[in-house]
C-alpha cells in the first residue's frame, strides 16, 4: 500500500494495522536470534558441567 492511500482514508485503522505489522516484522529477527543465543548458551553451559 502506498502512503497516499493510507493518508486519504477517513479511518486510520488500516494505517495502525500497517504500523503494527512493521513493528512485528522488525522485532521477530531479534527474538529469533535471542532465542538461538540462549539455546547455545544453555548447551555450552551443560557441556562444561559434564567435563
Amino acid at each position: 500500500m502506498c502512503r497516499a492511500v493510507l493518508e486519504s482514508e477517513g479511518s486510520q485503522e488500516t494505517a495502525k494495522g500497517i504500523n503494527n505489522g512493521i513493528v512485528y516484522l522488525m522485532a521477530i529477527p531479534y527474538v529469533l536470534i535471542g532465542a538461538l543465543g540462549y539455546y547455545i548458551y544453555r548447551w555450552l553451559k551443560k557441556e562444561r558441567q559434564i567435563e
